[in-house]
């Protein structure tokens, strides 16, 4: 797909963009040709855009937003919409957590954060969409959510060894298909997920991630064990031993960073493993969790870290239990059964 056709779907169907309409784009360097892709798109639907372009340098970790950029974020006329094609190492996390919160901060402008976007998501992945692909994706994610609605409690068991539940009563489901006008959640693009902020002390068991990790590059050769005990990762085992340092590093980070932050379901029919986990965890057929940030959750949530981490499982098999005792199972082996 041309690239700049698929930012404008994505602009037009996810960000709901208008005519007359403000957007700014905030790239880096690295990314400015994804930045220019949706700068066009958005010039083409007729929003005044501007784009921001800021400079990287190589093993060198971003930790704070310029002044210049907090100046026009801040500015008496913010923009309608906010775009960030920013790189996406893990280790820069708590920079886009201090961006995300600037853009978000007077609850009126939407967002399309892209921590490790790249062309060819534009062109042959996941954000590769026509707008009636996306339409339909949302209607999947809408049927989820109303699904969803007071349910209890999550299990999910999976072929790699993966045996946990997750407690999420009195916590919001939502989406990152569509806009939440009500709560103003801002969303990733490429979207393709449904997901949950669960109680952070309530996980119990194994998760073991046998595809992919936020930071890491790619599929993964070894799987990751993580137990977990009281929401908190007790153990972290793994074959690959530089793997096993990148998870360590980062729940290193702080206390919270070892907790549970984020249930969610992969939905997204062009969604591929690639290098950046921006677009391996749309992956339909697949479930993962995080740990770590999730205060920018509508509803109540607690996890304050200032990291997040996430761990991708493949052919999972889900199961609610609901406020009044039902159980029902929602994804078989990965294949979802929302009309059973």
């Amino acid at each position: 797909m041309d690239p700049e056709t698929a930012a404008a779907n994505g602009l037009e169907a996810v960000l709901e963009a208008r005519p007359g309409e403000s957007l700014l784009v905030v790239t880096d360097d690295i990314r400015s040709e994804v930045g220019r892709a949706f700068a066009q798109g958005a010039l083409e639907l007729g929003l005044w855009t501007r784009m921001v372009v800021l400079p990287t340098q190589e093993n060198v970790v971003r930790t704070t937003v310029p002044e210049h950029l907090v100046e026009m974020i801040n500015g008496p006329n913010q923009p309608d919409i906010f775009v960030n094609t920013l790189r996406g190492p893990s280790q820069e996390t708590p920079f886009r957590i201090k961006i995300i919160k600037l853009e978000t901060r007077k609850g009126r402008s939407r967002l399309g954060h892209c921590p490790g976007i790249t062309m060819d998501m534009l062109t042959d992945g996941a954000l590769a969409m026509t707008k009636e692909q996306h339409a339909k994706m949302q209607t999947e994610a809408r049927d989820l959510v109303a699904l969803l609605q007071d349910v209890t409690a999550v299990r999910v068991t999976a072929p790699a060894g993966s045996d946990f539940t997750l407690g999420v009563k009195g916590r919001t489901w939502f989406s990152d298909t569509y806009v939440d006008w009500k709560t103003m959640k801002w969303m990733n693009l490429p979207t393709g997920e449904v997901l949950v902020g669960p109680v952070e002390t309530s996980m119990q068991g194994t998760l073991v991630c046998d595809l992919a990790f936020g930071g890491g590059t790619g599929a993964l050769k070894k799987p990751i064990r993580i137990d977990v005990k009281g929401g908190r990762v007790m153990k972290i085992d793994s074959e690959d031993k530089e793997v096993l340092k990148l998870v360590e590093q980062t729940q290193a980070t702080d206390e919270m960073a070892k907790h549970v932050g984020e249930f969610a379901i992969g939905l997204n029919p062009k969604a591929r493993i690639v290098k950046e986990f921006l677009e391996s965890e749309k992956v339909g057929n697949a479930i993962h969790v995080a740990f770590g940030n999730n205060t920018d959750y509508p509803g109540v949530v607690a996890n304050n870290s200032a990291t997040h981490q996430d761990f991708l499982v493949g052919k999972p098999t889900v199961t609610l239990t609901y406020v009044d005792g039902r159980s029902k199972t929602i994804m078989d082996n990965g294949l979802l059964r929302l009309r059973e």
